[in-house]
């Protein structure tokens, strides 16, 4: 399986931008889709975007849209996650996934390795 190592959590005030970065290794970073999902304090963890293997397709849960980018640099085997317009709703510790299959979605089970998470704190 390839290992993930998520950076670039902190905390921020509402309003306010992160980058999170996710470096892979231990197998071809290009031969998995992407995902980033969140779990706040006692909350289930959820889906927040999908990035495709190499066509940089993306997919986004509807409550980051149009304020989080995700993006990937093959050549450097790490995923990003830019995010702007920080809420205090967006507080959680926030996970990159990686799967095997070509378009996995917001499913959880089609995700077979992940990190450790990053903890991201909008405060108000």
């Amino acid at each position: 399986q390839v290992q993930l190592v998520e950076s670039g959590g902190g905390l921020v005030q509402a309003g306010g931008s992160l980058r999170l970065s996710c470096v892979a290794s231990g197998r071809t970073f290009s031969n998995y889709a992407m995902g980033w999902f969140r779990q706040g304090a006692g909350q289930e963890r959820e889906f927040v975007a999908q990035i495709h293997r190499s066509d940089g397709s993306t997919y986004y849960t509807d409550s980051v849209k149009g304020r989080f980018t995700i993006s990937r640099d093959n050549a450097k085997s790490t995923m990003y996650l830019e995010m702007n317009s920080l809420k205090p709703e967006d507080t959680a510790t926030y996970y990159c996934a990686a799967s095997s299959h070509a378009y996995p979605g917001r499913y959880q089970d089609n995700y077979t390795s992940w990190g450790q998470g990053t903890q991201v704190t909008v405060s108000s």
